[in-house]
C-alpha cells in the first residue's frame, strides 16, 4: 500500500536512466514488517569507549559528541506502529532513496540526440542526509527528521556539529548542510500559495534558518510548527529538491495518460508557424529532449509561437543549430526582441496543480505547463548554493528570469 511518494525537481526520469534505488521518483509504500523506530534510554555521561560500546549493540542509536571526554548517546527502540525510510547520496543498503545533486539544465544542451551534458559535481547533498517515519494506520502521517542511520544503525554528531540539551533534558542537532522543509499554504491545489522555508532538527524540531547553511549557530524554534509533510511540501537536501506527494493528492493529480492526452488534443489544432506555414506539433513525452523538425519554438518576450527558422541558414536541420537555443532574436510578428527557444511539454505529472491545457512556458527554458502550475512554481524560492534563493522551473531546475519568471504562449492555428 502506498503512503507517498518522493519526487526529485527534474523532468521525468533521470539523464542516465533510473537505476535500482537511485531514481527521480522514490514511492514510499507500507513494509511487510514494521521498520520505524523511537528514542529510549539515554545515555548522559559516556567516555568515548562506552559510546562505542552502546553504539556497537544491535539496534539504532545517536552520538552526540560534546567534547573529546564526553558524548551523549541515545539508543532507539522498535516501534511496531511506524515504518521508516532513508534518503541520501550514500549507495548502502539502509538508504531507500538515493540522491545525487541536480545540475541546472544538465539534460540536454539542445545540441541533438546523443550529446547529452553531464557535469562532475562535488556534491553537497549529505550521504545520510534525513529519514522519513510514516505511520503504519490512517491517516498515515509521514514526520521528517535530519540525519539518517548508517549501515551500523548509528547517527554520529561530532564536536563540529551544532547541537544541544535540550529544556527536558534531551539532546538535538542539526547536520551539516542542513535539512530544509517548505509546507505549502491550502495543500498542493489550484489556490496553493508558497509557505516559509524552515530548517528540521536531528530530533524532527522546527528551526527558523541559520544566516548560512552550515552555520554553527541555530535559528529559533518555531514550535507552533510541525515536521509533519503535507500533499506539496518540499524537501531541500543542499543540491537536490524532493516534492512530497501523498497519495490521496496524487489521486487527483493528472497522470502521464492525461498529459499524453493533453498533447494530442494540443497537436490536433493543428497549430502553424506564422512565418512557414508548416504545422507544428509537440514531440512525444518519451521524445523529450530530442530536437524535432516540427518541435514549436517560441520567442520568449511576446510569448509568439513558431516553427524552427535559420535567418540566413537555409536548409539546417534544428539540431545544426546549437548555438542559436536562447539568442535574442526578433519575432517577425510583432518585432519584439527576446530569446527563441524550443518548446517541451513538462512531463513530469506531479508536479502539475491542474489538468487544464498546457498554454505557458518558463522562461528562459521553454518548459510548458498549465497556467496555475506555472504560476504557482514561479512564485516558489527554491534553496540555491549555502545561502541563495531563487525560483526555478521544476522540470529542469533552471532559474527563471524575466518579469514573472512564465509567460503565455501564443499559437497561430490553421489558415484553412
Amino acid at each position: 500500500m502506498k503512503l507517498g511518494e518522493l519526487e526529485e525537481l527534474y523532468n521525468g526520469s533521470l539523464p542516465n536512466g533510473d537505476r535500482g534505488r537511485r531514481k527521480s521518483r522514490f514511492a514510499l509504500c507500507r513494509r511487510p514488517k514494521a521498520s520505524g523506530v523511537k528514542p529510549s534510554t539515554v545515555h548522559v555521561a559516556c567516555t568515548p569507549q562506552a559510546a562505542k560500546a552502546i553504539s556497537n549493540k544491535d539496534q539504532h542509536s545517536i552520538s552526540y559528541t560534546l567534547s573529546r571526554a564526553q558524548t551523549v548517546v541515545v539508543e532507539y527502540t522498535h516501534d511496531s506502529n511506524t515504518d521508516m525510510f532513508q534518503i541520501g547520496r550514500s549507495t548502502e543498503s539502509p538508504i531507500d532513496f538515493v540522491v545525487t545533486d541536480t545540475v541546472p539544465g544538465s539534460q540536454q544542451s539542445h545540441g541533438g540526440e546523443g550529446q547529452t551534458q553531464t557535469q562532475s559535481i562535488q556534491s553537497t547533498i549529505s550521504r545520510f542526509a534525513c529519514r522519513i517515519i510514516c505511520q503504519r494506520s490512517p491517516p498515515y502521517t509521514a514526520r521528517i527528521y535530519a540525519a539518517g542511520f548508517d549501515s551500523s544503525k548509528n547517527i554520529f554528531l561530532g564536536e563540529k556539529a551544532a547541537k544541544w540539551r535540550t529544556q527536558d533534558g534531551q539532546m538535538d542537532g542539526l547536520t551539516t548542510n542542513g535539512v530544509l522543509v517548505m509546507h505549502p499554504r491550502h495543500g498542493f491545489t489550484q489556490d496553493s500559495k508558497p509557505g516559509v522555508w524552515r530548517e528540521i532538527s536531528v530530533c524532527g524540531k522546527v528551526f527558523t534558518l541559520r544566516e548560512t547553511r552550515s552555520a554553527q549557530q541555530r535559528g529559533k524554534m518555531v514550535e507552533s510548527e510541525s515536521q509533519e509533510l503535507v500533499d506539496g511540501s518540499l524537501i531541500d537536501l543542499c543540491g537536490a529538491t524532493l516534492l512530497w506527494r501523498t497519495a490521496e493528492g496524487l489521486s487527483r493529480t493528472p497522470t502521464v495518460k492525461h498529459l499524453e492526452a493533453l498533447r494530442q488534443e494540443l497537436n490536433a489544432g493543428r497549430p502553424q508557424c506564422p512565418v512557414g506555414f508548416n504545422t507544428l506539433a509537440f514531440p512525444s513525452l518519451r521524445r523529450k529532449e530530442i530536437l524535432d523538425e516540427k518541435q514549436p519554438w517560441a520567442y520568449l518576450r511576446c510569448g509568439h509561437v513558431h516553427g524552427y527558422h535559420a535567418w540566413g541558414g537555409q536548409g539546417r536541420e534544428p539540431e545544426d543549430e546549437v548555438v542559436e537555443v536562447g539568442r535574442e532574436r526578433e519575432c517577425p510578428m510583432c518585432r519584439t526582441r527576446g530569446p527563441y527557444v524550443p518548446l517541451w511539454l513538462g512531463c513530469e505529472a506531479g508536479f502539475y496543480l491542474d489538468a487544464a491545457p498546457p498554454t505557458h512556458a518558463f522562461s528562459p527554458c521553454g518548459h510548458v505547463c498549465s497556467e496555475k502550475t506555472a504560476a504557482f512554481w514561479s512564485q516558489i524560492p527554491l534553496p540555491h548554493g549555502t545561502h541563495t534563493f531563487h525560483a526555478a522551473c521544476p522540470f529542469c531546475v533552471h532559474q527563471l528570469a524575466g518579469e514573472s519568471g512564465y509567460l503565455r504562449l501564443i499559437f497561430q492555428g490553421p489558415l484553412d
